[in-house]
């Protein structure tokens, strides 16, 4: 193998695992939209309602998120934005009620899905909607 194709088989694993945490954080905050109201959510909703269990099954999830934020890479302090994003979901996520409603609309693995895709210019991998695009041919030509 090449080195040209090296960098080329890089580069596809580096988009897939970035389309992989696309996933990932849509399916945690927005992966369900109320017709009509704008208002979406996601598993991290859903299994916060389970006391006790439901957030800290989230904040696992969440954290494979910024694990694979710092195995792409990421700068410490970008991976420390990225916790705090966590941390606040997490602590006010346990409060009964009001955790539950603040899930809702502070979707902290979008936050740290937009830092990721930020900081590799990936902005176009994701809509308007939070959806994953079609992924482009990057097959490497032989």
């Amino acid at each position: 193998m090449s080195t040209t194709d090296a960098g080329a088989y890089a580069e596809i694993d580096h988009v897939r695992r970035l389309r992989r945490v696309a996933r990932v954080a849509r399916l945690m905050d927005t992966a369900v939209r109320i017709p009509g109201t704008g208002i979406s959510f996601g598993g991290d909703s859903i299994v916060g309602l389970i006391p006790g269990v439901g957030d800290a099954g989230a904040a696992v999830v969440s954290l494979w998120i910024v694990n694979e934020a710092r195995r792409l890479g990421m700068p410490q302090h970008k991976i420390a934005k990225m916790l705090a994003n966590l941390g606040i979901d997490v602590a006010v996520g346990t409060v009964p009620l009001v955790g539950d409603v603040f899930d809702v609309f502070f979707k902290a693995n979008r936050k740290n899905l937009a830092i990721i895709l930020e900081h590799f210019d990936e902005d176009g991998l994701i809509d308007e909607r939070g959806d994953i695009r079609p992924m482009k041919d990057i097959t490497p030509k032989r």
